[in-house]
């Protein structure tokens, strides 16, 4: 079988291809595993995806400079906490560099020891079955062992380089 022909195509700035990722409306998630001398871990990451039912596998990725990438690696579980919207502060806190991130933040151990963060819309406790190192970023499927939700949690949303919770264009009618 013949290659395909290589594509010409423009060049474009780095600045340009974020911008351009940033009109994708994503979900914030942190997500948070324990490490082998019990140290808590959480980052804030919009790279959150769902990948099979059967199995329930999902992925998310980690740039290859986190200083928490070690702990995600050699980890067995960690969680993906989906925020909800009154959770704003949370992915502000987990997003940045600050000293004491755990502190006064709710939280119990899911089944698999990863913290699983109160009042989140959702969480997925997740075994670390596979990594993928593409990029500068590192890719993380986990097959999803426990879940939850919280119904009626109005997501938080990231697009563009801002927060936003959702508006309904329509509503449906109920059944």
């Amino acid at each position: 079988m013949s290659q395909p022909a290589a594509v010409a195509t423009a060049p474009f700035l780095p600045t340009d291809f974020r911008a351009a990722l940033g009109m994708f409306a994503t979900g914030v998630t942190v997500v948070t595993a324990r490490g082998a001398n019990g140290q808590l871990v959480g980052l804030t990451a919009n790279s959150f995806n769902s990948v099979s039912l059967d199995p329930p596998l999902v992925l998310w990725s980690l740039s290859r400079r986190s200083a928490a990438l070690a702990v995600f690696r050699a980890g067995t579980h960690y969680a993906i906490n989906v925020l909800a919207a009154d959770q704003l502060a949370l992915a502000e806190r987990f997003a940045a560099r600050v000293p004491e991130r755990w502190a006064g933040v709710a939280w119990q151990p899911g089944p698999g020891g990863a913290p699983l963060i109160e009042g989140a819309a959702a969480h997925f406790e997740c075994s670390n079955r596979s990594r993928y190192v593409e990029g500068d970023h590192v890719i993380f499927v986990g097959q999803v062992e426990h879940c939850a939700h919280r119904a009626g949690a109005a997501p938080l949303l990231f697009h563009g380089g801002h927060y936003y919770t959702e508006h309904p264009l329509r509503t449906r009618p109920a059944p």
